[in-house]
């Protein structure tokens, strides 16, 4: 079993930045996928980028650019730096977590573009 734990959302002004974090922990193995994915009112959970521990990454073309996704030495903690911020961005964002076949969510952290 897998727990993660998301934090850092809340409110920011357009163009503004905002760091998430997602720490996981439990029977993490040592080869795995964390990725970012969000959910804005009445859309689908759509996919944002993932790292392997490899350190590979891969991103959703709309946020190339303004999203960098990352991850501490141990591994175990995620992260995504968000710059340049829009109102479209407003969501619930979701930290994803998969290992041999097994796939684990966080519970979500609010995302609000504002002025």
């Amino acid at each position: 079993q897998v727990r993660l734990v998301e934090s850092g959302g809340g409110l920011v002004q357009p163009g503004g930045s905002l760091r998430l974090s997602c720490a996981a922990s439990g029977s993490i193995f040592s080869a795995n996928v964390m990725g970012w994915y969000r959910q804005a009112p009445g859309k689908e959970r759509d996919f944002l980028a993932f790292i392997d521990t490899y350190g590979t990454t891969n991103y959703e073309d709309s946020v190339k650019g303004r999203f960098t996704i990352s991850r501490d030495k141990a591994g175990n903690t995620m992260y995504l730096q968000m710059n340049s911020l829009q109102p479209e961005d407003t969501a619930v964002y979701y930290c994803h977590f998969e290992a041999v076949g097994m796939h684990y969510w966080g519970q979500g952290t609010q995302v609000t573009v504002s002025s």
